[in-house]
C-alpha cells in the first residue's frame, strides 16, 4: 500500500481531464484513477509517496483553479479508506452505526480517515458521488462510544462547517437494516436491479 492519497474534485470535466494530465506529468505517483462522476464532476485520485503525491496534487491545483471544489491530502492514509474507497464493503464489531454525509466527495474521505484512525471503529463502506448527486457518505460500526467518538472526529476533521450535510449515530442498529447495509447501500440493487437504477 502506498503511504499517501490525495483527489482533486473539479467542477469542469475538460478542467479536470487537463489538471490529471499535468498531475502525472509532474512527479512519479504509483498511480492515478480519474474518472467522471454525478452530477457532472471529475475526480482525480492519486497515490504514492509523500512528497510526490503532495506536488502533484499541487500542479492539479494550480492547473485546476477556479474548477477546483475541494481537495484531501492524506500524508499517511489508513488501509482502510484505501479499501472502502476501492469499494470494499465490511461489517465489524458492535451494534452502533455512525454516519457521516457530505456535500462533496474528498470531504467525507477526509472524515472517514479522520474518524478510523481517532477510534476503535471498523469503516463500513465509503459511497462517492455516483447515485447521490454528487454527495458521499461512510459508515462507521463499533460500540457506542467509539462510533460516537469517530463521527465527532470525523466532522470535526472537515475543512469548513457548510461541507456536512448531517451527522448519525444509531446505537443499536438492527440486524435487518445491518444486513440492508452489508449487502448494498443502492435502494435499486435492494431490489433486483442494477447498480444505480
Amino acid at each position: 500500500m502506498d503511504p499517501a492519497l490525495a483527489l482533486i474534485e473539479f467542477n469542469s470535466i475538460a478542467t479536470g481531464i487537463q489538471a490529471g494530465d499535468a498531475m502525472v506529468k509532474k512527479a512519479p505517483i504509483a498511480a492515478i484513477k480519474a474518472g467522471t462522476v454525478q452530477p457532472g464532476k471529475y475526480l482525480v485520485l492519486i497515490t504514492g509517496q509523500v512528497a510526490e503525491v503532495d506536488e502533484s496534487l499541487r500542479t492539479g491545483m494550480e492547473w485546476g483553479g477556479e474548477s477546483v471544489i475541494d481537495t484531501v491530502f492524506l500524508p499517511q492514509v489508513h488501509p482502510a479508506v484505501v479499501q472502502a474507497i476501492a469499494g470494499d464493503r465490511v461489517e465489524g464489531a458492535g451494534v452502533a452505526l455512525g454516519v457521516i454525509e457530505t456535500i462533496d466527495v474528498a470531504s467525507t474521505i477526509q472524515a472517514a480517515d479522520a474518524g478510523v484512525k481517532g477510534a476503535q471503529v471498523t469503516l463500513r463502506e465509503i459511497r462517492l458521488a455516483d447515485g447521490l448527486g454528487g454527495k458521499a457518505f461512510c459508515l462507521f460500526q463499533g460500540e457506542v462510544q467509539d462510533v460516537e467518538a469517530a463521527v465527532e472526529i470525523g466532522v470535526s476533521s472537515l475543512p469548513e462547517p457548510g461541507v456536512l450535510v448531517n451527522q448519525v449515530v444509531i446505537p443499536q442498529l438492527h440486524p435487518e437494516m445491518g444486513e440492508n447495509l452489508l449487502v448494498s447501500s443502492y435502494f435499486g440493487e435492494r431490489l433486483g436491479r442494477q447498480k444505480g437504477w
